[in-house]
């Protein structure tokens, strides 16, 4: 995988919305898939300016989500499904028929997690999947020890994980839902390209153990090694326990301008 270091969330979210705007131009109805959280929001906002300045035209995008909580009402502001079309598809001016994600609110959950999973290779495929990272390695709600050929599924959020996005829900962890929807490994490394974007001190080991550790279920992120096209974008605090940071900075340097990300 190619590990690109830089100085901070907003250059990294420069980098990728760049790589976006790229594939845009070269496929105007790419499908891009996004994550929520706050590390992607750079990469959002740096691509609507693109939009606005006419660097790029998006019109023809198109969107798919990661993940979902199950059992919120669709249109709770903290469902997945409300925060990517406040982040991502309203300020990139699209339709929200260009939009897809997995339904949570299905009574048959197991149907609509295969029903995604149908809908995404029916769309072609995602050409470029921005990834987030969790601390304990996970990507998308792959928890540690998911399968590394796991289908889009229903999982059981950690302890852990719903103290990390009660942020989101008041601080209170009782509103943080039990159960969510995800993308499984297997899909997720069927997208043409993998970008992970990490940020901060506390991704350093989850990174350090994703890029330079072995394949291992326990660090699900770590699966990225298996992908013939992933890129790791880190600020410098979140490289900071990569041991082969001087290789990953020469050879980014060395890069010539027309292979981008």
């Amino acid at each position: 995988m190619e590990v690109v270091i830089v100085p901070d969330a907003a250059a990294g979210g420069e980098i990728i919305a760049e790589a976006m705007a790229a594939l845009l131009r070269r496929k105007p109805d790419a499908l891009l898939g996004v994550a929520t959280g706050s590390t992607p929001l750079p990469v959002y906002q740096a691509l609507a300016a693109k939009v606005r300045s006419g660097a790029v035209d998006a019109a023809r995008a198109r969107v798919c989500q990661l993940d979902e909580y199950v059992g919120l009402p669709a249109g709770h502001p903290e469902s997945y499904r409300s925060v990517v079309l406040r982040e991502v598809v309203d300020p990139l001016g699209l339709s929200p028929k260009s939009f897809m994600g997995p339904d949570g609110a299905a009574t048959d959950v197991r149907a609509a997690c295969a029903a995604y999973d149908a809908a995404l290779a029916a769309a072609g495929g995602v050409d470029l999947q921005l990834l987030g990272i969790g601390t304990d390695g996970h990507i998308g709600f792959n928890e540690p020890c998911s399968s590394l050929a796991s289908r889009t599924r229903i999982k059981t959020l950690t302890e852990q994980t719903r103290v990390d996005n009660a942020r989101f829900f008041d601080g209170d962890i009782a509103q943080v839902p039990q159960h969510v929807i995800t993308q499984g490994i297997g899909t997720i490394l069927e997208a043409r390209h993998l970008v992970l974007l990490a940020t901060g001190e506390g991704k350093a080991e989850a990174v350090a153990q994703t890029v330079e550790g072995p394949v291992a279920a326990v660090v699900p992120a770590s699966a990225l090694q298996l992908h013939p096209h992933a890129t790791v974008v880190v600020d410098e605090a979140a490289a900071s326990k990569l041991k082969l940071a001087p290789y990953f900075r020469a050879t980014f340097a060395a890069k010539p301008d027309w292979q981008g990300l």
